[in-house]
């Protein structure tokens, strides 16, 4: 059987006195979708920042595809096939919508580029936003502007991405859209998710396995639809609107 591509092995990081994540330990199978899941708070974005490098972990270690990422920077990650979306969708406004895209690819070589810039194209297409190319990125809606973040984060051809709540506040189509897209990466090209969410249902039919952080804690992992069973995920987490 294959290493898991990402191990995250007993990780802990505090700021200060605040403790934001205590010994998380998991696992992201290659090919697949890991959802992550837990209350404001219980540490979710910390740990992808701990993830792709933005903070180092106190405790414990993170490995990629059976390397270290101990004192490797996010740039070094994204290099090695860890890209990222955020909360609140980060475009560069000022840009086309096309030229969007080009961004991660401005160190690559002459062919290497010329590949990539095809494959930009057809992912403006695969999104669905092939109409806006030469639109300059602030026209777009919210929910387009997540999808252009997310087309800029396959540009590369990841291994691995990180998606942060990328279902919030958007439209339907767009949600579906975006789930749609993800399944798709994974059957076609092998990547893996990672994708913290508060759209419960939606993550549980999407993901094949589930960790809830309540806390900084592993409260529960294991198969969706047992974690949001789990009496500790209830209490800790999707019980907590009846308080």
């Amino acid at each position: 059987m294959n290493p898991a591509l990402l191990e995250v092995d007993s990780v802990g990081k505090q700021f200060g006195g605040l403790v934001a994540l205590s010994s998380v330990s998991f696992d992201v199978p290659r090919s697949s979708v890991v959802g992550l899941i837990g209350p404001n708070g219980s540490g979710k974005t910390t740990l992808l920042n701990v993830i792709n490098g933005i903070y180092a972990p106190d405790r414990g270690s993170v490995v990629l595809d059976g390397v270290p990422t101990k004192n490797r920077s996010p740039s070094d990650l994204a290099a090695s096939g860890v890209s990222r979306t955020f909360q609140n969708a980060r475009v560069f406004s000022t840009l086309s919508v096309e030229q969007n895209l080009f961004i991660p690819l401005l160190h690559r070589s002459g062919g290497e580029r010329a590949k990539s810039i095809k494959r930009a194209d057809e992912l403006l297409a695969f999104v669905g936003l092939e109409a806006h190319a030469n639109k300059t990125a602030i026209e777009l809606s919210g929910g387009q502007k997540r999808l252009l973040e997310f087309a800029r984060a396959l540009v590369t051809k990841p291994g691995l991405i990180l998606m942060d709540e990328p279902f919030a506040g958007v439209h339907p189509q767009i949600k579906a859209t975006l789930i749609r897209c993800i399944q798709e990466i994974v059957e076609r090209e092998g990547a893996s998710f990672l994708v913290v969410s508060h759209e419960v249902p939606d993550l549980v039919n999407l993901s094949n396995f589930m960790v809830c952080l309540v806390e900084g804690k592993v409260a529960a992992a294991g198969n969706p639809k047992d974690v949001v069973r789990n009496e500790k995920v209830i209490e800790g987490y999707l019980g907590q609107s009846d308080e």
